[in-house]
């Protein structure tokens, strides 16, 4: 299970690049709410605990126990049906032995490293109708069970996951313009349908949300209060900022334009208070972290490392893209959070976890080439 590897081999660069992001999340997740430093300091800490261990255990361990993965991921998705608790609205979390996280966020690692396995298994099959069918029946469970909390942002972010890591288990190129000739149309149809007066597809706070992103003029002291001070605060940042922890009372965190600005719209703090510049940086290092996930995945010394490495690249670069999106108005509000950015322990500990199975498959694939060099 464990195995011995080079220190020369270890990918420190992906490492520099998570630890300075992680820091500005510190910083700006301490200004934002004071309240929630110490519990981001420990979310960062253990995170990277989790993934230096993980990342020298031999990933392909974890695989063999790829049903069992499903299952725990079932159950603790179910066990908010029945004892979640219930914030603002939403019963997404469950408290075990004192712990409080969201199955939904684990969801997300769970899921990538059953269908690594899962599909390399069958990787010859992949490409016919009834495998097709069996990876969408996989998948539906934790589809519905996510959304019913109710969890529409986090059921997309798993959708987008899905679509990529069956594209890079090696999904036929004309298979996936079938599929987008018939999606497209139908995303097309449901949006249509979701901004009508008494449609039944979302919930009616989920389609306000949409129709203040269309009208934001017509939702500027409700829906698109929040999203409207995002802007606001990003272009008042200037090129430096207004400087971390400061007084001026027309911020958005000093003034409560934004509520919990620690979490879905810290990019509205990151541009007010680092200004242009910290808010390029936040953008250049997650690209460049999702860039590292993608040249790890094209490194991998099978298909399992390809998909779990293109897995977490999306959950990093789609999340990140949408976050930002939303906080420049973009796109409507989805509840979407900042990776390594914005608080929130599972999410943060997850996203590290899935790092730390990333960096072990870079240290295969170097281990594999020095193998077949000698």
């Amino acid at each position: 299970m464990k195995k011995k590897y080079k220190i020369r081999d270890y990918n420190f660069k992906l490492i520099l690049l998570l630890i300075s992001l992680s820091i500005i999340g510190i910083l700006a997740v301490s200004s934002a709410n004071p309240e929630s430093r110490e519990k981001q300091i420990l979310g960062v800490c253990f995170g990277l605990f989790l993934m230096f261990v993980l990342s020298f255990f031999d990933y392909s361990f974890f695989l063999h126990f790829y049903w069992v993965l499903y299952i725990i991921n079932i159950l603790l998705l179910l066990s908010v049906e029945f004892i979640g608790v219930n914030v603002n609205g939403a019963t997404r979390w469950v408290t075990i032995a004192g712990i409080q996280f969201q199955p939904s966020e684990t969801s997300k690692i769970l899921l990538i490293l059953f269908y690594a396995q899962f599909i390399m298994k069958y990787r010859e099959k992949l490409n016919t109708v009834r495998m097709i069918g069996t990876l969408l029946l996989l998948m539906l469970p934790t589809l519905i069970l996510i959304y019913r909390q109710p969890n529409l942002s986090t059921t997309i972010v798993l959708a987008v996951i899905f679509c990529s890591i069956v594209f890079a288990g090696g999904l036929s190129r004309k298979v996936v313009i079938s599929i987008l000739s018939f999606a497209v149309p139908t995303i097309l149809i449901v949006f249509y349908l979701v901004i009508q007066p008494n449609q039944q597809l979302i919930k009616p706070y989920q389609q306000v949300r949409i129709l203040a992103w269309l009208h934001p003029e017509d939702y500027s002291t409700t829906e698109a209060y929040q999203q409207l001070n995002s802007i606001i605060a990003i272009g008042s940042g200037g090129l430096w900022g207004k400087g971390l922890n400061n007084n001026i009372i027309s911020s958005v965190k000093n003034g409560n334009f934004i509520s919990e600005p620690e979490t879905d719209f810290i990019f509205a703090v990151i541009g007010e208070e680092l200004g242009f510049m910290g808010s390029t940086l936040v953008i250049i290092l997650s690209c460049l972290i999702t860039i590292e996930c993608i040249l790890a995945a094209k490194k991998a010394k099978d298909l399992a490392g390809t998909i779990i490495c293109s897995g977490v690249a999306t959950i990093i670069g789609f999340q990140s893209f949408m976050n930002i999106a939303v906080a420049v108005g973009v796109m409507p509000n989805t509840g979407i959070t900042l990776p390594f950015v914005s608080a929130g322990l599972t999410s943060l500990v997850s996203l590290y976890i899935g790092m730390g199975f990333v960096l072990n498959v870079r240290l295969q694939a170097v281990k594999t080439k020095l193998k077949n060099t000698y």
